[in-house]
């Protein structure tokens, strides 16, 4: 009976539910315009021993440089001639105007050879956010050295004034960001278009998903900017939502209409095809929506704002997709109806199946040759992920074309390019013992000179550093400026500031590495003081506390996707060995996906393809976390569409061999077509500068694209095929079958 149920309710009430949706729209849209702004780059581990040194600096030692930024000259004469300490004072005379700086130290407040680069210097700016973010002020102190920049620069063709640190860099990383998600969406729109006129052969059937996709987008991004009023979220989550707003609406979109157009095909009424559309495609999409979003939760279980994040944007992101399928679209096709066909390129073919059914064919009658030779290949890419290494990538992989890259090549230049990953490390002391007391004094020295003398280290600076030849005499140490003995030695006395500037040339991963290490030392054998503690911070040391966190979770993240997708395909089909099978492909596909991402960019292996100049040596230790919540949801789909076709066909009696033709012949095309969709949204991104975006959006591309060719389509079929009746034990076929959303749908494409 029409007209019954939600569905019907869907169709018969399509004009309040459009208003509704238009009023959503004309909110969240504009919110959605501006949502960079609203969204951190920056990241922060709460908890972490790198978070616990910089709050000691704020609160303990009152530093004025616990919060920094730092201005790079290049093309200057060196800080010691006339010309180039003049331009020094006008820069730190500009930067000091500025609400917000605390100081400058640079050059003119110490003689100290660091500041003495081969081609320039560098001001290290101390900043007071005010109860803001450090990147708000970058605007400003970009405006106010301005002037200084033109006049130096019509001295000293060439010279330049570029900030960078952490602060700016998070900036120009936000703009950059933004501006490379949208060309990736330029990208990836013509694409689809394309591969949806090839699908539908019309090109409102093609444009409507396409459209769906692009609302998806801008309505999830609107709830974002909303969202993040009251809680921080990173600007990483603006490459997922586009990634799968994108693949995600078009694809249920896709269903939706596929199942509308077999329905008014067959003879009923644009209403009653939209309500059929509704009932059974929009099961399916709602089974998928929920594996995917099965993913993310078990994303929230990694404590760092940057995942957590992904997974509130791909949890928004999935739910509107849904919800755009499932009740705006049913009523704009009712009111569409045959006008779907418009602008038809070509005429359905009635014989479209029958390649499926062929090759179901040759699967059923070969079915372990079939998992042989697609299954090795499979097996085989899946092998170098054991080599997988989590951490930084080597080389220069920040994206170029911005300030804060290029001022950091200007650091590299001089021969300072250490300097923004300087090591901080805060020396506890024991019990009463003062740091500005003979105990603590040589604790510190003791310390900085065991630091100074690993290989990986330039120099290891502590108040001492200062004092010249007098180093040990306290009397005249007591005399420094204020300042300088906030920023190494805290209010109370009772710790110090070790600064460690690595050595040219040492990759991340290795100072990352030796953060570990010197974690991991027994703080009385470097300091010579019983008792006493050691807290490591700074760059290097955020990145090895994020690897570590990022770690610590995979095993809980792992195990609740698991365990949360095996409890839903084992309430839809009702059989133990189809939803072991399904986690065990879901499985070979992330693993595969890895395997590819660890030859091609770890290894480098056809990476210049790529726009890489080569090996990479290491995957960023978010991407295999992000790449196994996103497939395994994604994966999930086709498994839904394939084996619902074929219980559904098993209940209408047939044998399981005639059953496996049925379903690959009903989803087969749909299965390709949704796929090749995802692949080409995934693959625009990896065309972009950003690294880690670049890494997603391969891994994603090549899972998708492996998932629903090899595994779904042969070694899938071919594994139902050998198992036979066991596949829906201790269940009966026609009942397994029934509770499967849209399995129990006449033959299509449309679930």
């Amino acid at each position: 009976m029409r007209g019954r149920g939600i569905p019907g309710i869907v169709v018969r009430r399509r004009r309040a539910i459009a208003v509704a949706w238009l009023g959503a729209a004309a909110l969240l849209l504009p919110l959605a315009a501006g949502v960079e702004e609203r969204l951190e780059v920056a990241a922060r581990i709460p908890g972490s021993e790198s978070a616990a040194v910089e709050d000691a600096l704020v609160r303990r030692f009152e530093s004025p440089f616990a919060r920094s930024v730092v201005l790079v000259l290049s093309g200057l004469p060196g800080p010691g001639a006339p010309a180039g300490r003049e331009a020094l004072r006008e820069v730190v005379s500009a930067l000091q105007g500025v609400p917000g700086v605390i100081r400058t130290f640079s050059f003119l407040d110490t003689s100290d050879p660091l500041f003495a680069g081969r081609s320039g210097t560098f001001v290290v700016v101390g900043v007071d956010p005010g109860g803001g973010s450090p990147e708000a002020l970058v605007p400003r102190l970009r405006a106010a050295v301005e002037p200084v920049a033109v006049r130096v620069g019509r001295e000293f063709p060439g010279a330049a004034l570029r900030f960078t640190g952490e602060a700016a860099l998070n900036v120009d990383l936000r703009r950059a960001g933004t501006a490379q998600v949208r060309a990736a969406e330029r990208r990836a729109l013509p694409a689809t278009l394309a591969l949806l006129l090839l699908a539908f052969g019309a090109l409102a059937a093609a444009v409507l998903p396409a459209v769906a996709g692009g609302l998806a987008i801008g309505l999830t991004l609107g709830l974002v900017a909303l969202l993040a009023r009251v809680m921080p979220l990173s600007v990483t989550l603006e490459s997922v939502v586009s990634m799968l707003g994108l693949g995600l609406g078009i694809d249920y979109a896709l269903l939706t209409v596929s199942r509308f157009r077999e329905s008014l095909a067959g003879g009923a009424t644009p209403a009653a095809a939209a309500e059929e559309a509704a009932r059974h495609a929009g099961r399916t999409v709602a089974v998928s929506g929920a594996a995917v979003a099965v993913g993310f939760l078990g994303m929230l279980r990694v404590p760092l704002g940057e995942i957590r994040s992904v997974a509130v944007g791909g949890l928004l992101v999935v739910g509107v997709s849904v919800l755009l399928s499932t009740t705006l679209l049913p009523g704009l096709l009712a009111d569409l109806g045959p006008r779907i066909d418009f602008g038809r390129l070509r005429r359905p073919s009635a014989g479209s199946a029958e390649p499926w059914r062929r090759w179901a064919s040759r699967i059923a009658s070969r079915p372990a040759l079939v998992l042989l030779v697609a299954g090795t290949p499979l097996v085989l890419l899946a092998l170098p992920a054991r080599r997988m290494k989590p951490e930084l990538p080597g080389g220069d992989w920040l994206p170029a074309g911005v300030e804060s890259t290029a001022a950091v090549h200007d650091l590299q230049a001089m021969g300072r390019g250490g300097v923004v990953q300087t090591i901080r490390v805060v020396l506890e002391l024991p019990g009463e013992t003062s740091a500005l007391e003979a105990a603590g004094w040589e604790a510190a020295r003791r310390l900085a000179a065991s630091l100074a003398a690993d290989p990986r280290v330039a120099e290891a600076r502590s108040l001492r550093s200062f004092a010249g030849d007098r180093g040990d005499d306290l009397a005249f140490v007591a005399f420094f400026p204020a300042y300088l003995k906030r920023a190494f030695l805290s209010g109370e006395g009772d710790a110090a500031l070790v600064e460690v500037v690595p050595r040219e040339g040492v990759e991340p991963a290795e100072l990352t590495r030796f953060v570990r290490e010197l974690r991991g030392r027994d703080p009385s054998s470097l300091t010579g003081l019983p008792g006493s503690r050691l807290l490591v911070g700074g760059l290097p040391a955020f990145n090895a506390d994020y690897e570590d966190a990022v770690a610590g979770s995979l095993g809980a993240v792992v195990s609740l996707v698991l365990g949360g997708t095996l409890v839903a395909l084992l309430a839809g089909f009702r059989s133990l060995l189809v939803p072991l099978k399904a986690v065990a492909l879901n499985l070979l596909s992330v693993a595969a996906a890895c395997g590819a991402l660890v030859l091609v960019f770890q290894e480098g292996h056809g990476a210049r393809l790529l726009g890489l100049a080569g090996p990479t040596g290491g995957v960023f230790p978010a991407v295999p976390v992000l790449v196994f919540g996103i497939v395994f949801g994604l994966s999930m789909d086709y498994e839904v569409f394939l084996v619902a076709r074929v219980a559904e066909a098993r209940r209408a009696g047939r044998d399981e061999t005639a059953a496996l033709a049925e379903g690959l012949a009903r989803t087969g095309g749909v299965i390709t077509s949704a796929a090749a969709v995802m692949v080409a949204v995934f693959a625009a991104f990896t065309l972009g500068d950003f690294l880690l975006v670049k890494m997603l959006g391969f891994a994603l591309a090549v899972a998708v694209l492996l998932d629903a060719t090899v595994v779904r389509l042969a070694v899938g079929p071919a594994l139902l095929r050998l198992a036979g009746r066991a596949n829906w034990w201790p269940g009966d076929p026609g009942k397994a079958a029934a509770t499967v959303p849209g399995a129990a749908s006449p033959a299509g494409t449309g679930s």
